[in-house]
């Protein structure tokens, strides 16, 4: 870790640095200020820095990866947000991400009543387990994407409907049945077997237990 600053930047007070570093996203401050110094990694780590946890713009920038679906990236991503939820003392109101567990979603419900957006698409490890605790913790959800994340069932959302009074857009998105005529779909076959067979019973739910709700999306994509 380099330790020389030039002197204009070694005398900047932490507000100063907390305005500068506001302006990065988390990966620009992962791999820029925490690299630095002890002292501009100490500032990244503030809870102010760690309100949003969004992985998704990430995930977006690389071509998608049958690698993603292996328990040993689950694990770096599941360390990831468990190091995020430390640093944000509680005050976490925003998560998006991909390919993480029940391990790390109930770590956050449990540390994070504040959380009010919540999106975990094609998380296959993550069901109705932690969907229990994220209803009894986080009442104040009010985005919630669950796309493409075959361990939910239609009984969690049951739950959801019950607990998030102030949810206002819903997604559960899911894979097209495999067809030959359909494009590549970067997921293991085995997984993709596994295609919730209760999509009435969910749109049924939604209508029933979510009056609140304006925003929906469940729908096939093109992927």
């Amino acid at each position: 870790m380099g330790t020389l600053l030039s002197p204009g930047w070694a005398d900047l007070t932490r507000e100063c640095l907390i305005d500068i570093f506001s302006r990065l996203s988390i990966d620009q401050r992962w791999i820029g200020p925490m690299l630095v110094c002890k002292t501009w990694m100490n500032v990244c780590h503030d809870p102010l820095f760690n309100t949003i946890f969004d992985l998704e713009t990430r995930f977006q920038s690389f071509p998608e990866s049958i690698n993603w679906w292996n328990p040993e990236f689950e694990d770096k991503v599941d360390s990831f947000l468990r190091s995020v939820v430390d640093r944000s003392e509680g005050g976490l109101t925003e998560i998006r991400v991909r390919h993480c567990t029940d391990r790390s979603l109930s770590y956050a419900a449990e540390r994070c009543p504040k959380l009010e957006v919540l999106w975990i698409k094609s998380c296959p490890n993550v069901t109705d387990a932690s969907m229990t605790k994220i209803a009894s913790n986080c009442p104040n959800l009010k985005e919630f994407d669950m796309s493409y994340s075959y361990g939910i069932s239609h009984e969690s959302l049951v739950m959801l409907g019950r607990n998030f009074n102030n949810l206002k857009i819903l997604k559960r998105n899911l894979y097209p049945l495999l067809d030959p005529n359909m494009p590549t779909i970067i997921a293991p076959l085995d997984y993709l077997a596994t295609y919730p067979k209760h999509a009435n019973v969910e749109a049924e739910v939604i209508g029933r237990h979510m009056p609140e709700v304006i925003g929906v999306s469940i729908h096939y994509i093109d992927c």
